[in-house]
């Protein structure tokens, strides 16, 4: 996702400087003259590129991101979305830096919320992923008090979907979201999509969940940086109001592909709500946003054009094994 808003934020007339400790990363994925290679917990390296680049705002996208990893391994999740939230604010502060966009997200919402969901519902995490990014927004927002910082918190539902030139797209090391595992088994890279529970309370027994392609969000991410005054903070969803059921989404998939795609049941989850659903009302009503794309369908095409293209994606040029880009 970072690299999308990257890309999106040129084409605006910004000038983006990306820092990426590209283990999860794709070098090849923005220009090699706007990158720096650091880790987020490098404060003093942190702080320096802010000074030396002339940076005014920081989009923060660096974390660690997968609901079943989170619960398995806790402290990873503590140390690089918590800890490393808190070398970024730290490095802001030295820097003079008074403006963040949050990459935050629906898991920092309780499984039981009415949907949709709208910011104010109780953030009740039930994963660790999900305390972490919660965590994180109470940091962020004390720090703007303490400090005078401005701040918007965007909680992502599901991102998804490739640039529309079909030149970059969603390639990681440990794939972990269902369109991209459901095209990489349409190529040949896995043997099989794994349905995770086919017995929820939702029409067709699978998980329901809001899809936003990746341009949608990074238009969300420039009017917020945009509107950041120092000293204030808001937070706001980025859904398309719609939910779409993994086999809904399989079934996209497969017209697009043009072939069946195998597919094989496995058991529940740990940390799966049934449904999750976004209201996007409060950042259409105060920046005037709204997603362009709200039709799966429209999404599975732009994310197999570039499966199709680049059946290897990066071809694992500078890739490692974890975090996107600060």
């Amino acid at each position: 996702m970072g690299s999308a808003c990257f890309r999106w934020l040129v084409k605006q007339g910004h000038e983006p400087i990306a820092y990426d400790d590209l283990s999860q990363g794709n070098a090849p994925a923005v220009p090699g003259d706007c990158l720096v290679v650091g880790d987020i917990a490098d404060r003093r390296k942190l702080a320096s590129v802010f000074v030396d680049h002339g940076i005014e705002a920081v989009m923060h996208f660096a974390a660690v991101a997968s609901v079943p990893e989170s619960i398995q391994q806790p402290e990873l999740y503590y140390r690089i979305n918590v800890v490393g939230t808190k070398c970024v604010l730290d490095a802001m502060s030295e820097a003079g830096v008074k403006r963040i966009v949050f990459s935050s997200t629906a898991a920092t919402y309780g499984f039981n919320t009415t949907m949709p969901i709208h910011e104010d519902a109780a953030q009740i995490p039930e994963t660790p992923y999900g305390s972490t990014k919660l965590a994180a927004e109470w940091m962020i927002r004390e720090y703007a008090h303490a400090y005078g910082m401005g701040y918007a918190v965007l909680r992502y539902f599901n991102a998804a979907g490739a640039d529309l030139d079909g030149m970059h797209g969603e390639d990681r090391r440990h794939e972990s979201h269902l369109i991209p595992l459901i095209l990489l088994a349409a190529v040949g890279r896995h043997p099989a999509v794994k349905i995770f529970g086919e017995n929820y309370y939702t029409p067709d027994g699978t998980c329901v969940r809001d899809y936003i392609h990746v341009s949608d969000l990074a238009q969300a991410h420039q009017l917020a940086v945009e509107a950041i005054q120092p000293g204030f903070g808001e937070a706001y969803n980025l859904g398309s109001g719609h939910g779409f059921s993994v086999l809904e989404v399989l079934d996209a998939c497969e017209k697009q592909v043009g072939h069946a795609i195998p597919r094989q049941a496995a058991p529940r989850r740990a940390g799966d709500p049934p449904v999750l659903v976004a209201s996007s009302r409060k950042i259409t009503d105060q920046l005037g946003w709204s997603p362009r794309f709200s039709d799966i369908e429209q999404i599975v095409a732009t994310a197999w054009q570039w499966h199709r293209s680049h059946p290897d994606g990066y071809g694992g040029t500078s890739r490692g094994q974890r975090s996107e880009s600060a």
